[in-house]
């Protein structure tokens, strides 16, 4: 007995799922678990998008590990970052070497605050060069990244427009494939 009859792309999920919530969004960027994705919409309609799943680094899994290393709960990474100082150069582009590069900070004494606001401003630095300079407004954020107090701004700063989350970002993609499901346009 066959049960499904179409694929539907991840892409194609969060692109309907923010069309849903904000027709007029022209750029979604997607940070989840284990990827980041930014796709240029018109009319709903993904355009162009560019993917990076090659290495964790610039993921939520990263920032797990970020919050380990650091002794702060996932949830209070955000405010944490807003106490820094000084926020500090995290350059590595590899999860592993960025790994090492923080238990170093760790291990110097650089403040939590400031290794996380680093870190938030190294995602928002590696998402900027993917999206490039082909930017639209409005930008709406989806992921469970989302979720982290900060980040919006950080990829604000970077990328020189609002970044503005989704409501629950972290379903956006999964409303997307139910309205798709559905055959709602």
């Amino acid at each position: 007995m066959a049960v499904a009859d179409k694929v539907v792309t991840e892409i194609s999920c969060h692109a309907r799922g923010v069309h849903h919530q904000a027709p007029e969004a022209m750029t979604v960027i997607d940070i989840g678990g284990q990827d980041s994705k930014v796709m240029r919409l018109e009319g709903g309609t993904v355009r162009d998008f560019v993917m990076n799943d090659r290495c964790a680094a610039g993921t939520g899994r990263f920032l797990e590990v970020v919050a380990q290393r650091c002794g702060v709960a996932l949830g209070d990474l955000g405010e944490t970052a807003r106490q820094a100082v000084k926020p500090a150069s995290v350059s590595s582009m590899c999860v592993v070497f960025a790994e090492t590069e923080i238990i170093g900070l760790v291990t110097s004494g650089e403040p939590p605050a400031d290794i996380i606001a680093g870190v938030q401003a190294s995602i928002a630095s590696r998402v900027a060069s993917m999206a490039g300079r082909k930017v639209g407004d409005p930008i709406i954020f989806t992921g469970g990244v989302a979720l982290i107090d900060g980040m919006a701004a950080a990829l604000a700063a970077e990328i020189g427009h609002p970044v503005t989350p989704a409501a629950n970002p972290q379903f956006t993609g999964v409303v997307g494939a139910a309205l798709l499901a559905c055959g709602v346009t």
